[in-house]
């Protein structure tokens, strides 16, 4: 745009100024792509933002005075810019179109407060990108016969795009492209059939496509950027007459019932014209397969069954019918035809019977035994079952009802008739025992009938018994328990067997047999268990017995269970003491022991209270009344305080003891008890006296210590003569055996006398003698009188015997020296005469071995009994 019209000014101004001269400001011209000046071929994009710094007016006043600018606008027009007076900054204050207003008139003017000079300006309003194509003359509509040729033109779009350049050029292409059958010409808009393809209005009778206008893209506010629409171009397909008629609810099936009347429709067949926009009238006719028995009606396709069923020759018939287009013109067109079935069907109106051997029966009855063969056929059944339809009508199952896995059916399906067989599935689940009369019901239901139809007949097996059970004890074990002194023939228990077998199988016969049922015996009915006639019980020789019972039917048919006697302890023995009267030496301080033994099997009779029953004086000795010990009472600590209770001096003291057993009734025995005491410093004079003291009530402990003794002996000699063989052997020659030992010191003679301590029984004393061992003088201590000392350097050898009469060698080791019965044979003078010394010197001692020996016998004795 150039400069505007030269102002003109008033004559007066003119003549004003010339006057003063004063000269106008004016512009500066800096031309076109400047940015500051006068606005002269400016320009300005139409997407600039509101409130942009555009342009800046610039200016001079010739005497160098202020300069204001200003800017207007036509009353009309929008005021799009404003301006700083002072600096001459031009501000976008109004949004531009292009589209709407690519040109903006103004006036801009410049003052020295003076003079004004004013210029008009255009301001050019440049191109952007902000327009998208739109479509015209939409809705797009196009009716197309389905019989169009590809590559036809069907329709034609178009967009327009009100920007300039490249951003208004316009492209069409569809949206979806490769399943449709249709393409765009991309610049001319043209919609076209593409290139092989069809349409078929029976298959599709409408199409939707989508097309797409792109303008070529262009800036937007600094940014490249491409606008586009879009469109639906609806293609409705127009019918032509290109199909053939077509059979609506293949395939076809109908039925002639046994009571359908002549006449009677039987089925419909439907057909139509394939071209559905404007279908032709079709008529209908049979073409073959009716033999006269059905017609077709021709313009509604009804079959109708011209005979009566009962006239039908074949169950099925396969007919033909035609179905005819007739044009607009009445004359015919297209053709199709269809097969259609018919079948006569019998009419389900007989349910399943069954027959016996006289005719229709609805119960069989048969007799069995339990038990049968897995397997076998219930022969004395005669069972027929018939259904009198025909065909599906005449098919149905059979089934047992009622105890599952007994019998089965065969058959299981039957069409029209079968025989009926029944055969055992489960032998062990017939059992008379059980039940005596199995019930069946058998049942016959028709399988692809609606209404089925079904019978029973009732099936009722007597079964007859056999043996086939083994009579069962109602327990394993038996257990009783009878008083030992119950009387001969007395019943124990008795013991119950069940047979379930009937009749004579059921009876059970009872018997015992084993070790333990000598003194027993059972009733071979009733199973009661008694006793002998002549049986005498005793629990303290035998306390169980223990045998087996036996329950056995007709046939041989057994079982067994065991039986447990106990018998019940009963107080009947007394206690008893090995002695009437006893005799027990005391230590001083020591207590001594009585002890009674009750042969009762059982606690409480075998149980023993022991008592003093009378004493003189009464107040010397106590007694434990369970252990049976006796001693002294506290008060009495020495021979003297016994001395002063007992003036007479006498030192045997006779007790009258009691041992009672604790049964019901309660039993007791009573012995005189003599006891001699002694006193403990006698006692701790001689080792030997105090030995035989210790194992007086124990004559066992001496036989172990000598046992023990011998055997550590032999077991020297045994090492030391192998250590001698072998060390002979090495140097092959036999040796002497040499024995060194070192010499004792001979101990200083002891003896013991207690001349106070009177003893009775000195007989029994006289065949034992107290011998103490002489000194070692001699290293081997070899006499003629001495029994040979065994080859061991260690222990001493054992002193000689001392001589006695009928009496076999026997010798009980000691402390201090031992105890040898007399020999028969004649010692040697010396020996004899220091036995006979020591015999006589030493009561005490020949009492204790006297009473060491009588124990020891007596547990010999009760020893031998027991084993």
């Amino acid at each position: 745009m150039g400069r505007g019209p030269p102002a003109v000014l008033a004559p007066w101004m003119l003549f004003l100024s010339l006057a003063q001269a004063n000269f106008a400001p004016h512009f500066f011209d800096n031309g076109a792509g400047s940015t500051n000046g006068n606005m002269a071929l400016f320009s300005l994009p139409e997407d600039t933002p509101v409130g942009s710094h555009v342009y800046t007016l610039n200016g001079t006043d010739p005497e160098g005075d202020p300069v204001s600018y200003h800017i207007s606008f036509n009353p009309s027009a929008r005021s799009v810019f404003s301006v700083d007076p002072n600096l001459g900054n031009i501000t976008l204050i109004e949004e531009l179109d292009r589209e709407r207003e690519d040109e903006i008139e103004a006036i801009i003017s410049i003052s020295d407060g003076l003079n004004l000079v004013a210029e008009k300006v255009t301001i050019l309003v440049t191109d952007a990108n902000d327009e998208a194509p739109r479509f015209i003359q939409e809705p797009y509509v196009v009716q197309v016969p389905e019989d169009t040729p590809s590559g036809s033109s069907i329709a034609r779009v178009r967009a327009v795009d009100r920007d300039t350049g490249s951003a208004g050029s316009v492209t069409y292409f569809l949206k979806n492209p490769h399943p449709t059958e249709f393409s765009v010409d991309r610049h001319s808009g043209v919609l076209r059939l593409r290139a092989g393809a069809i349409l078929d209005f029976e298959k599709a009778r409408a199409h939707f496509v989508t097309v797409v206008a792109k303008d070529g893209g262009g800036k937007l506010r600094g940014a490249d950027v491409v606008l586009s629409a879009t469109t639906v171009v609806t293609v409705n397909v127009e019918d032509v007459q290109d199909m053939g008629p077509v059979f609506v609810g293949t395939p076809y099936y109908g039925y002639v019932y046994e009571d359908t009347l002549p006449g009677s429709e039987v089925l419909t067949v439907v057909a139509m014209d394939g071209d559905r926009g404007k279908p032709n009238r079709v008529l209908y006719s049979l073409v073959n397969g009716s033999d006269g028995a059905f017609e077709i009606n021709e313009t509604s396709g009804a079959i109708s069954v011209m005979q009566s069923p009962s006239q039908l020759r074949r169950e099925v018939y396969e007919l033909h019918v035609q179905v005819t287009e007739v044009s607009s013109a009445g004359t015919p067109a297209a053709q199709a035809m269809v097969p259609v079935t018919i079948r006569i069907v019998d009419l389900n109106n007989h349910p399943p019977t069954f027959y016996g051997e006289s005719g229709p029966q609805n119960r069989f009855e048969l007799s069995m035994y339990e038990h049968p063969p897995q397997g076998e056929i219930l022969r004395g059944l005669k069972i027929t079952v018939n259904d009198s339809d025909q065909g599906a009508n005449a098919k149905f199952n059979l089934r047992l009802v009622g105890p599952g896995g007994i019998f089965r059916v065969v058959p299981q399906t039957v069409l029209n008739e079968a025989q009926v067989t029944i055969i055992v599935e489960n032998s062990a689940a017939i059992d008379f025992e059980k039940s005596k009369v199995l019930t069946f019901k058998l049942l016959a239901i028709e399988v692809n009938t609606p209404e089925k139809f079904s019978s029973t007949a009732d099936v009722v097996i007597q079964l007859l018994d056999t043996n086939d059970n083994v009579p069962k004890f109602t327990s394993h074990y038996y257990v009783a328990r009878i008083p030992e002194n119950a009387p001969g023939g007395s019943n124990v228990l008795a013991v119950t067997a069940v047979d379930p077998d009937s009749g004579p199988w059921g009876e059970v016969k009872y018997s015992i047999y084993g070790s333990g049922a000598d003194l027993f015996l059972i009733h071979p009915s009733s199973g009661i268990i008694y006793t002998q006639p002549w049986a005498s019980l005793d629990a303290e020789a035998t306390a169980r017995y223990n045998f087996y019972v036996k329950a056995e039917d007709m046939e041989g048919r057994y079982s067994l269970a065991e039986v447990f006697i106990t018998l019940l302890d009963v107080n009947d023995h007394y206690p008893q003491f090995g002695k009437s009267v006893q005799e027990k030496t005391m230590v001083l301080g020591t207590p001594v022991k009585i002890e009674a033994t009750d042969q009762d099997a059982e606690e409480p009779n075998n149980l023993v209270d022991y008592s003093i029953t009378h004493a003189e004086p009464a107040n010397v000795f106590d007694i434990n009344a369970h252990t049976g010990e006796i001693w002294l009472k506290n008060s009495i600590r020495s021979l003297d305080a016994l001395h002063n209770i007992t003036p007479s001096g006498d030192r045997t003291w006779s007790l009258e003891v009691q041992a009672k057993d604790r049964g019901s009734p309660s039993f007791s025995t009573t012995a005189l008890l003599k006891i001699d005491i002694v006193d403990t410093e006698m006692l701790s004079r001689s080792p030997m006296a105090a030995f035989l003291m210790q194992t007086k009530d124990n004559p066992m402990k001496a036989v172990g210590v000598l046992a023990g003794i011998m055997a550590i002996i032999v077991a020297i000699t045994v090492l030391i003569s192998t250590a001698t063989f072998w060390r002979n052997k090495k140097s092959n020659k036999v040796q002497p055996v040499r024995r060194v030992l070192r010499k004792r010191p001979s101990p200083a003679p002891r003896s013991v006398r207690i001349e106070w301590l009177k003893f009775r029984r000195t007989k029994a004393a006289d065949k034992f003698v107290l011998r103490e061992a002489p000194p070692n003088e001699n290293c081997n201590n070899n006499s003629r009188g001495s029994t040979p000392a065994p080859q061991a350097p260690a222990p001493p050898p054992p002193p000689s015997p001392a001589p006695s009469v009928g009496q076999a060698p026997w010798t009980v080791p000691t402390v201090s020296g031992s105890l040898a019965p007399q020999q028969p044979q004649q010692p040697s003078p010396k020996p004899r005469a220091v036995a006979k010394r020591k015999a006589v010197g030493s009561p005490v001692q020949s009492a204790l071995v006297s009473e060491l020996r009588q124990k020891f016998e007596k547990k010999n004795l009760h020893s031998k009994a027991y084993f």
